[in-house]
């Protein structure tokens, strides 16, 4: 009688088609709901239970770090590429243009970028290199004299992280809003006249909109 044939590779491949079904619906519900949406509703989404999902990423990080390591790559490229601009100013900008528009495409990606570094070396790394790059920038770009000399890097990243807060109830009511919010936040830091704001501004009924979505203290 021949040797048995072992399930060893049929096992392997199991888990490989599991892990990419979670990490395809882990993407999806982040999207969605950011990323305390709840576990389950990803592994019901994935097709397999509970503890499947806990088997391949026994904690929440690694499973968010999966799914966003391609993010964190092209944030940090982002980056790179911002600090090698020729135009202080514009590598600024153009740098919060490329972030912003991350933060706009997806929940997920907007809670990794304005919120803690939910418990992954990784993701603290990303938070610190952004710090460089916005620090580099602004200094940079004072010493061109296009930034005005009492801004300091806490100034930026406070305001970045509080609009960003704001952009999935703003894209949410109307997609294009976070555009003329953060070029008038850019507005503020130069020294130069202001320019043309992109994007139209919100009605009274969008910004109602915009208030309701952002939580319970809307009217007060």
């Amino acid at each position: 009688m021949g040797e048995p044939v072992s399930s060893g590779a049929p096992r392997r491949r199991d888990a490989r088609r599991n892990r990419d079904l979670l990490v395809a619906a882990a993407r999806a519900v982040f999207a969605e709901y950011g990323l305390d949406a709840p576990l389950d509703e990803i592994a019901r989404r994935a097709g397999v239970g509970n503890a499947t999902l806990y088997r391949h990423f026994p904690r929440r990080s690694a499973l968010v770090e999966a799914v966003f390591h391609g993010t964190l790559d092209r944030t940090r490229q982002a980056g790179e590429a911002a600090r090698d601009g020729a135009d202080p100013w514009a590598a600024l900008a153009g740098y919060l243009e490329t972030v912003f528009a991350g933060l706009a495409a997806d929940r997920g990606t907007n809670d990794l970028m304005t919120s803690g570094a939910h418990g992954s070396e990784e993701f603290a790394a990303l938070h610190a290199h952004n710090r460089a790059t916005v620090t580099l920038l602004l200094d940079r770009a004072q010493q061109q004299g296009t930034v005005r000399p009492d801004v300091v890097t806490e100034d930026v990243l406070f305001h970045l992280a509080a609009l960003g807060r704001a952009v999935p109830a703003l894209t949410l009511t109307s997609p294009d809003a976070w555009r003329r919010c953060l070029h008038l936040l850019l507005d503020g830091l130069r020294t130069a006249e202001p320019t043309p704001l992109p994007a139209p501004p919100l009605t009274a009924d969008q910004l109602d909109a915009v208030l309701t979505e952002l939580g319970p203290h809307r009217g007060r």
